[in-house]
């Protein structure tokens, strides 16, 4: 998290690529989980439930041979306005991690940190 963090203050989310099939996971990703929207916090209920768990496993095995570390576990900010802390992060797989964030990064969501940062 703190890796990722500094590569927000030295570069504007938007302009980001976490992955090199990044248009691949948010196309992927949109259509999975038309519901979902970047600006938002994230429900973590909702998404460790048991119907939540199942559309996220269905989501991340298309990347099993794609992704190194797929499934790892990282910390997520629940919500995009947050900077990294104990109580604005819960703990996601590696692919939860990229599809939310490359989400959040293609709305400019995270260019305030870089923003922050240059003023």
């Amino acid at each position: 998290m703190a890796t990722y963090w500094s590569i927000l203050e030295k570069m504007k989310g938007s302009q980001l690529r976490l992955t090199k099939i990044d248009d691949e996971i948010l196309e992927h990703f949109q259509k999975a989980f038309p519901e979902f929207d970047p600006k938002e916090t994230i429900d973590e209920d909702k998404m460790k439930s048991k119907e939540g768990k199942e559309r996220w496993r269905e989501f991340m095995m298309a990347y099993e041979k794609k992704i190194d570390d797929y499934n790892f576990g990282t910390m997520l900010r629940a919500n995009p306005t947050f900077e990294y802390g104990e109580k604005e992060t819960i703990f996601a797989m590696r692919m939860q991690f990229y599809a939310i964030e490359i989400a959040r990064n293609r709305q400019g969501l995270n260019d305030w940190v870089y923003e922050q940062a240059h003023t």
